[in-house]
């Protein structure tokens, strides 16, 4: 029974600092504009050398990058989709 216990508290937690990532990081998302700009090549191989640091830090590096990446290519996605609008707008579609 006290093992239960103690394996449910890990899990709320867990599950705790997981919600609480999560909301910090839309927060920062929403309320901040992106620093890539001030910090050029040394942020991204700052990035690189946390993902190859492997364990915990290097798993969260990871995320941290592949979000960035889906977010440049749905800004892409975005763009081309209202090159298109303009293009169907034009043709008088």
């Amino acid at each position: 029974m006290e093992k239960q216990t103690q394996r449910l508290r890990r899990g709320w937690r867990a599950g705790l600092f997981g919600l609480v990532f999560g909301a910090g990081y839309l927060c920062g998302m929403v309320g901040h504009p992106a620093a890539e700009a001030q910090v050029g090549d040394l942020g991204k191989e700052m990035m690189k050398k946390a993902e190859d640091s492997g364990g915990v830090v290097g798993s969260a590096a990871k995320l941290g990058s592949t979000i960035t990446d889906m977010k440049d290519n749905v800004w892409k996605l975005q763009k081309n989709i209202g090159i298109l609008e303009g293009i169907q707008k034009a043709l008088g579609g």
